[in-house]
């Protein structure tokens, strides 16, 4: 009789093409541009109701003529100057903090260290505008009577800054300090935070996998876990030669005994190298025995 073939494995099933996931469109570098020069120049804009706010809560300083054009403060100390740039300090350095959690929940395709630089020029923009903004409500005003006003006239200067403006470097660089800053490191600081907290690595949000993204096994469509190679049931293969799956015994003994020493078949304990009876070791000499009572010590030499 001939030996039966086996009969062959029928092929396995392509796995179907995955599909890709939706990307949204590549961004453009002038529109990029645009829309962060658009985005702090309305930040700028937004400067001008912050500086109302500031004249409003920000106390006027109480002067006193002292010459044409001159005049000193009505108190030897006056507090009015340090709650302006108190009231200023606060409010730049919260409105950089929303504007950054406004741009980054609008912007979500710009988040990065372009949402971070246009936060950062908004914010200064914004400060600038408050500041000239806020110093000039009554500053015409108040101009006008130092002018034309007696000398001792008790007058009230409006707003302005005295921890911070603009300084000119080398006489033709002007350059922001003090509490002008605040709003642009506030907006600096939160928008850095929501970066770091941020679940994304791109910054921006990702869509979810789709289980039908998935790709199984090859040949096990349903995605369950591949049996070992040879074993379609999934079992593990026993020792070579044993089917049943025994443990293998030592090499040379079928039964699975301990072999005996070498020479010994029956494996009693082997004993020393040399079969011949070991030589007695001499005995000890015995010990003097102590003299009688009474009796005379022997004379010493």
């Amino acid at each position: 009789m001939s030996p039966e073939t086996p009969a062959a494995e029928p092929p396995a099933p392509v796995p179907p093409a995955v599909p890709q996931p939706p990307t949204g469109p590549p961004r453009r570098p002038a529109r990029t541009l645009r829309v962060g020069a658009l985005t702090a120049l309305v930040m700028g804009l937004l400067g001008v109701p912050l500086g109302l706010l500031w004249a409003v809560l920000a106390p006027a300083t109480p002067v006193i003529k002292s010459g044409p054009g001159r005049a000193v403060y009505g108190q030897a100390q006056p507090e009015q100057p340090i709650a302006a740039d108190g009231w200023f300090s606060l409010l730049g350095l919260g409105f950089g903090v929303l504007a950054a959690l406004v741009v980054w929940l609008v912007l979500r395709r710009y988040r990065g260290p372009v949402g971070l630089v246009v936060v950062v020029t908004g914010g200064l923009a914004a400060a600038l505008v408050a500041w000239q903004v806020g110093r000039r409500i009554g500053l015409g005003g108040y101009e006008r009577l130092l002018e034309s006003a007696p000398d001792g006239a008790r007058l009230a200067k409006p707003a302005d800054l005295r921890a911070g403006g603009i300084e000119m470097v080398l006489g033709v660089l002007p350059v922001p300090h003090g509490n002008l800053l605040l709003p642009a490191f506030g907006a600096a600081v939160a928008y850095t935070l929501l970066a770091g907290w941020s679940r994304w690595p791109s910054l921006r949000p990702e869509p979810e996998p789709d289980p039908a993204w998935f790709v199984p096994p090859a040949g096990y469509p349903d995605g369950a876990a591949r049996p070992p190679l040879g074993y379609p049931d999934g079992t593990v293969p026993p020792p070579l030669d044993y089917p049943d799956g025994a443990q293998r015994p030592p090499v040379g003994y079928p039964g699975g005994t301990v072999p005996p020493p070498v020479g010994y078949p029956d494996g009693p304990m082997q004993p020393p190298v040399s079969s011949e009876s070991a030589a007695p070791w001499p005995a000890p000499p015995a010990a003097p025995a102590p003299p009688a009572p009474g009796a005379a010590e022997p004379p010493r030499g």
